[in-house]
C-alpha cells in the first residue's frame, strides 16, 4: 500500500465533527417566548413541543402551550395545558392563567375555585384579589366583587383597575361619597383618565355637588372636544346650576356634532322650559316625536306645555301617553274591561274611577265625579286611605274604597283614571267645572278644631312650606321653614299644616314659639279640611294642601316657583280652577325670599282689617 493510500485510509477512519448537543428545555422555552412575543404562534408551539419532548414535565413549557392555545382560541386545550403545568408546580402565574381562561369560558365557579386557591397561596397579592373581583362581577355577585376589589385596594391603594371597578359598584349601591374617593384614586394616577372623570362627575351629580360636577365635566370636555355626550353632560351640569341659557348652547353643540340624539334633545327641551321658552321647548319635543313617534316622555312633556299654554284640547289627549311610561302609576289596575274616555254612553253602567298620580291631583279632579254620575253611571271610587273619608261624601259617589295592593274590586263595566276625566269631558279653559264639590267637613271635627285653636281674635293663617321630598320638582317648589319666618312678624295666629317635617325644620319649629303645630292630631284629609275651615287664609307652596284649601273655597295663597306646574298656566295671579286662590310667583331670580316678602305685605294688610269673631 502506498503512503498516499495509507494516509487516505487514516483520514477516512477519523471521526467527523461532533453533532450539537440537544437544546435544553429552558433554551427552547425562552425561544418560544420570543416567538410568541413577535406573534409567531406556530414557531412558539414548535419550540414548546421540542422542550416537552426533552422534558415532558417542564412546567413553564406546559404553561406556554396553554397561552398559545388560549391565543389560538382553543380554550379547552388551554385549560388542559395550564392544569398540567399546575400539577408540576402550582405557581401563581399558572393559576392566574387558568382562572382567566375559565372565566372566559363562562365556567365561573371553577374560576372562583382557582383564584381562591391562588389567594390561599399568596393572600397579599392585590392582582389576585382584583381577578377574583372580576369573576365575582361576571357572576353577578356584586357585593362580594366589591369586597374583593376593596381588598385589592387595601393591599395596593393605587390600583387603578380595582379602584375603577369599586367606584362603579359603589355607584350601583348609591354609595356616591365612597365612589368619588375610588374614582379620585384613578385620577390621581392618571389625570387624563376620561372614564374615571365621567364616572366621578356622575357621583357628584347624585350628591348634588354641582360645582364639582361642572368642573369634572369641563375637564372631560377638554379631553374630548368633539364628543357629543361629553358636551351633553356639561350642559346638564349647567342646568343643575340653573345656568340654563348656557346649557342650551352646549346641547346645541352636541347636536351639531350628532343631530337627532334624543337624550340630548330631551335635556335641551328641559333647559328651555326652565327659562320659560315654551314655544322653543315645544318645538324640541315635536322634533323628538318626529324621530320617535312612540316616545311617551316627549309626548308627556309636550302635553304639559300645551296645558300650561291653555291648549287643553291638545294637552289632555296627549297626556294619555303617560300610560306608555314604564314607571307610571304602577298600582293602577290592568283591567280587561274597556277604558272610558267620554265616547261611550255610560247610562246604567258601573264605572270604576281609580286614583291617579298625587293626592293634590286627585283632589283637583274629583270635581268631575258628580258629572260622571249625572250621565247615569254608578261610580265606584278607589283612592288611598288618607283621601277616602274626604272623597266618599262627594255627590254621585256610590262606593269609595281604600286602595290596597290586594284590593278585590267590585264588578264594573268600564274604568277611567281620575286624571283622564278632563279629557273625557272635553274640558277647555271656558268649561272648567266649579270648585265647590267637596262635602262640608265633619261638623264634630270643625267644633273640635275651633275649641282647640281658642279665641278667634286675630287672623288665623295656615302654613305649608314644603311638599313630598321625593317629588321630581320638589327642589324648586319647596322652601325651608327659615325662609318663611318673615311672615311671623305679622300680627296673626299661625298654624302649621306641614305634615312631613324635614330634619332642619323640626328643630326650628320646636324653637319657634310663634307657630302652633297641631299636625300630630290630624288624622286624614277630611280632618285637615275641618281644620282649614277654621282658618282665614292658607299660605302654601304647590302641594296637596293648596288643592284642599282652594277646593273648600278657603282663601288660598299659593307660592309658586319660576317654572310653575302646568295647572297654574302662565303669567296669572289667579286660577280658573280655584276662584279663592291667589298665585304668588317667583321672578327670574328663582328665590322664594321676594315671594315671601310680597305675601307678608298682603298678609299684614289683611290682618290689619281683621275684626275678629266671637263665639
Amino acid at each position: 500500500m502506498s503512503r498516499r493510500d495509507r494516509n487516505k485510509g487514516a483520514k477516512s477512519a477519523r471521526p467527523g465533527p461532533a453533532a450539537p448537543p440537544p437544546a435544553s428545555p429552558i433554551a427552547l422555552y425562552e425561544a418560544g417566548l420570543q416567538h410568541l412575543g413577535s406573534g409567531r404562534l406556530l414557531d412558539a408551539q414548535m419550540c414548546c413541543e421540542q422542550a416537552l419532548a426533552v422534558d415532558p414535565a417542564h412546567a413553564d413549557g406546559l404553561a406556554l402551550m396553554g397561552i398559545i392555545a388560549l391565543q389560538s382560541g382553543q380554550h379547552d386545550h388551554a385549560v388542559a395545558w395550564f392544569s398540567r403545568a399546575i400539577r408540576q408546580n402550582p405557581k401563581i402565574d399558572y393559576l392566574t392563567s387558568l382562572g382567566f381562561t375559565l372565566k372566559q369560558m363562562g365556567r365561573l365557579d371553577d374560576a372562583l375555585a382557582v383564584f381562591d386557591k391562588a389567594i390561599q397561596l399568596k393572600p397579599d397579592d392585590a392582582e389576585l384579589w382584583k381577578h377574583m373581583g372580576a369573576v365575582l362581577l361576571a357572576a353577578n355577585r356584586h357585593g362580594q366583587a366589591l369586597l374583593s376589589y376593596q381588598q385589592a385596594l387595601t393591599l395596593n391603594p393605587g390600583h387603578r383597575e380595582a379602584a375603577f371597578q369599586s367606584g362603579l359598584l359603589l355607584q350601583q349601591q348609591e354609595r356616591h361619597e365612597e365612589a368619588v374617593q375610588a374614582f379620585t384614586v384613578c385620577l390621581t394616577q392618571q389625570p387624563s383618565d376620561l372614564p374615571s372623570l365621567q364616572m366621578r362627575a356622575r357621583s357628584f351629580r347624585h350628591l348634588k355637588r354641582y360645582d364639582e360636577y361642572l368642573a369634572d365635566c369641563q375637564r372631560a370636555q377638554t379631553l374630548a372636544l368633539a364628543d357629543p355626550l361629553v358636551c351633553n353632560n356639561l350642559g346638564d351640569a349647567l342646568v343643575c346650576l340653573r345656568r340654563n341659557d348656557e346649557a342650551v348652547a352646549w346641547f346645541d353643540r352636541a347636536l351639531a356634532v350628532r343631530p337627532g340624539l334624543v337624550d340630548v334633545l330631551h335635556n335641551k327641551g328641559f333647559a328651555l322650559l326652565q327659562v320659560l321658552r315654551f314655544e322653543e321647548a315645544a318645538a324640541v319635543y315635536r322634533e323628538i316625536l318626529a324621530l320617535e313617534p312612540g316616545n311617551a316622555k316627549a309626548a308627556w312633556q309636550l302635553a304639559h306645555i300645551e296645558l300650561q299654554c291653555g291648549d287643553y284640547a291638545a294637552g289632555w289627549a296627549r297626556r294619555e301617553a303617560r300610560w306608555a311610561m314604564p314607571d307610571f302609576s304602577p298600582d293602577y289596575p290592568r283591567c280587561s274591561e274597556p277604558k272610558w274616555l267620554g265616547q261611550e254612553d255610560i247610562a246604567g253602567k258601573t264605572l270604576l274611577i281609580e286614583e291617579d298620580e298625587g293626592y293634590g291631583d286627585n283632589i283637583q279632579f274629583a270635581r268631575y265625579l258628580p258629572m260622571v254620575a249625572a250621565r247615569g253611571a254608578k261610580v265606584i271610587l278607589v283612592v288611598r286611605e288618607p283621601l277616602r273619608r274626604l272623597m266618599a261624601g262627594i255627590e254621585g259617589v256610590s262606593q269609595c274604597l281604600a286602595f290596597t295592593p290586594d284590593l278585590q274590586r267590585p264588578a264594573f263595566d268600564m274604568h277611567c283614571p281620575i286624571m283622564s276625566l278632563p279629557l273625557a269631558f272635553g274640558t277647555t279653559l271656558a268649561s272648567i267645572p266649579p270648585a265647590s264639590y267637596l262635602p262640608p267637613p265633619p261638623a264634630d271635627r270643625v267644633a273640635f278644631w275651633e275649641q282647640r285653636l281658642g279665641p278667634h281674635h286675630r287672623l288665623r293663617v295656615g302654613l305649608v312650606w314644603s311638599g313630598n321630598p321625593h317629588q321630581a320638582n320638589d327642589g324648586n317648589r319647596s322652601m325651608p321653614l327659615a325662609t318663611l319666618l318673615p311672615l311671623l312678624e305679622v300680627e296673626a295666629d299661625f298654624i302649621s299644616l306641614q305634615k312631613e317635617l324635614r330634619t332642619a325644620d323640626q328643630a326650628l319649629l320646636a324653637r319657634e314659639g310663634r307657630i302652633r303645630d297641631v299636625t300630630a292630631e290630624l288624622t286624614d284629609f277630611a280632618d285637615t279640611a275641618a281644620l282649614m275651615s277654621c282658618l282665614d287664609v292658607v299660605v302654601t307652596v304647590c302641594t296637596s294642601a293648596a288643592h284642599l284649601a282652594a277646593s273648600l273655597g278657603r282663601p288660598t295663597w299659593i307660592m309658586l316657583p319660576y317654572l310653575a306646574d302646568w295647572r297654574w298656566l302662565r303669567d296669572r295671579d289667579d286660577s280658573p280652577w280655584y276662584p279663592s286662590a291667589r298665585l304668588f310667583r317667583q321672578d327670574a331670580g328663582r328665590r322664594f325670599e321676594p315671594v315671601v316678602a310680597r305675601v307678608r305685605a298682603e298678609l299684614a294688610a289683611k290682618a290689619a282689617g281683621f275684626k275678629g269673631t266671637t263665639a
